[in-house]
């Protein structure tokens, strides 16, 4: 039996689509609850004005998941956790925490289902994934930090400092800079490693003099 589908039917089609299913389950299931209509001729003529409201509705959704997607690409969450000294996490960050603090930085709120990672088990720069059906995927940074060190990490930030969740991993989690890596040694301490050597050299000559007076 032919009819009109006046809603999206899963497996079966999109609302204003004409299909054929078996008389029984169109007569006592979809024709009752207007999910679908029989193909008349008069409802025939109706098809092309519901295919156009379809149309234009779906062009409606898929801007509007556009416009968030370009809104949420590239955005960056930060989570301070406890971490052991190799990076794993005490736990995890999950994708139902990941929706709620993208919710609370952009106000845009997504089902954790479209985030397409699993649960964030180790500190560092994660690029996660969302599915919002559109063309291009927007990408979450997602940035984990051991929670110690989340303050300094903040504040470095706010400094303009372009640190990143990996640099912390670095000595300890410590803030690796270029002024720690090739330092020359400071004129102090150059003064001193001298003075250090000096007694060396002292009892060397010494030593020296005591040899020359027992062979005279």
């Amino acid at each position: 039996m032919q009819v009109i589908l006046l809603q999206d039917l899963y497996k079966h089609g999109v609302a204003g689509e004409v299909v054929n299913v078996s008389a029984g389950f169109a007569r006592n299931y979809l024709i009752p609850r207007k999910m679908a209509a029989q193909a008349t001729r008069s409802a025939l003529r109706q098809t092309e004005t519901i295919r156009q409201n379809v149309e234009a509705r779906k062009a409606q959704y898929n801007n509007m998941l556009n416009d968030l997607a370009r809104q949420i690409d590239n955005v960056e969450l930060i989570f301070g956790r406890r971490a052991a000294s190799t990076g794993k996490l005490f736990g995890s960050v999950t994708t139902q925490e990941i929706a709620d603090e993208l919710e609370r930085e952009t106000s845009v709120d997504i089902n954790r289902r479209r985030i397409s990672q699993q649960s964030l088990r180790e500190v560092g720069t994660h690029h996660v994934p969302v599915r919002l059906g559109t063309e291009s995927a927007p990408t979450l940074k997602i940035s984990i930090v051991p929670a110690d060190e989340l303050a300094e990490f903040l504040a470095a930030r706010e400094r303009g400092e372009m640190v990143s969740a990996e640099d912390i991993m670095v000595d300890g989690f410590r803030y690796a800079t270029s002024a720690d890596e090739g330092e020359e040694p400071a004129e102090g301490d150059a003064a001193a490693d001298a003075s250090e050597e000096a007694p060396a050299e002292d009892e060397a000559a010494a030593g020296e003099m005591e040899t020359e007076a027992i062979k005279e």
